[in-house]
């Protein structure tokens, strides 16, 4: 082989080395990065939690309705926190496929109407109280979270634009007759649709923003962050963010050592992205929005996203 064919081949070899130690390199500062937003998230949290006085209460303080949004997998010693609005759905499929024999089945083919029946999945409420110490203690815990607001959108298209009996019935109904300006709206769901009615964005917001409101819990798809889940008293090994769901559902997935065993579905962009929440609240007043984000201000803090300023400084 002639000298110039040798060093060609040499310098292949060494150039493919070369790029696959590259790639491995930007591989561990890729995780080493994750890793490290993962620890800011958890330090930023507890850090909110010492100054928020409503969150700072123990565990035996605790009710068990407090615990019930808290789901259990006692093969793998997993507890995940479900938030609605923030891949929920897909979270449930993966604690009920842990419950079935191996190989887990592909999360995709398990309708999310099953994974919503209560019965399907163990909650934490459900066992004794020295048991659920014990388990919130040595289980690994986890849960997602999202931009408050962009959950609200979120929430409002799904349950009140969109064609949904139940949310028609108990909250649309009121919600179009208190705000809408409308004495005797349609009386179901399909008349409203028929006719093209549906409870604006904004009346959505009146409606949360009501004293009258404020006085019940809020149903769970706008219900608080906090209040789901109590951070600042369970003390969560994993705070995954909506936005950044894909690079931290493979980060925990490594964490559970569960990367080689369950295909978790693929992320899709999101049309109520940040990008478009602006436009949403663009028909709120700027008085309202200011309100909004005072309701929720601790679910901004305590979860590291910042004050929409954009929105709220006119």
């Amino acid at each position: 082989m002639r000298a110039c064919r040798r060093f060609l081949l040499f310098f292949g070899i060494m150039g493919s080395m070369f790029l696959i130690y590259q790639w491995e390199i930007s591989q561990i500062n890729k995780a080493e990065g994750i890793h490290q937003l993962q620890e800011l998230r958890k330090q930023q949290l507890r850090e909110k939690c010492n100054a928020f006085t409503e969150g700072r209460h123990s565990f035996e303080n605790m009710s068990n309705t407090e615990l019930r949004n808290l789901v259990v997998d006692d093969e793998h010693c997993i507890i995940y926190c479900y938030i609605p609005k923030v891949a929920s759905t897909n979270w449930k499929k993966f604690m009920f496929v842990l419950n079935l024999s191996e190989p887990y089945q592909d999360l995709l083919s398990i309708p999310g109407e099953l994974v919503h029946q209560p019965e399907k999945l163990t909650h934490l409420n459900s066992f004794q109280r020295p048991e659920i110490k014990a388990k919130l203690r040595h289980y690994t815990k986890f849960l997602f979270v999202r931009d408050p607001f962009t959950r609200l959108i979120s929430a409002y298209r799904d349950k009140l634009l969109g064609y949904n009996d139940f949310y028609y019935k108990y909250f649309g109904w009121d919600i179009l007759q208190r705000y809408g300006n409308m004495a005797n709206p349609p009386k179901t769901k399909e008349e409203a649709f028929a006719s093209g009615v549906r409870p604006s964005f904004h009346n959505f917001i009146q409606y949360l923003l009501d004293p009258q409101t404020q006085k019940q819990p809020f149903d769970s798809h706008w219900r608080h962050m906090h209040h789901l889940c109590n951070p600042c008293t369970i003390q969560y090994d994993f705070i995954g963010h909506q936005e950044t769901l894909q690079q931290d559902t493979e980060q925990l997935l490594k964490m559970l050592k569960l990367q080689d065993d369950i295909k978790f579905p693929p992320v899709y962009k999101n049309v109520t992205s940040s990008a478009s929440v602006s436009r949403w609240f663009s028909t709120v007043p700027l008085e309202d929005r200011r309100k909004l984000y005072e309701l929720y201000e601790e679910d901004f803090r305590l979860f590291g996203y910042s004050k929409p300023s954009e929105l709220l400084d006119g």
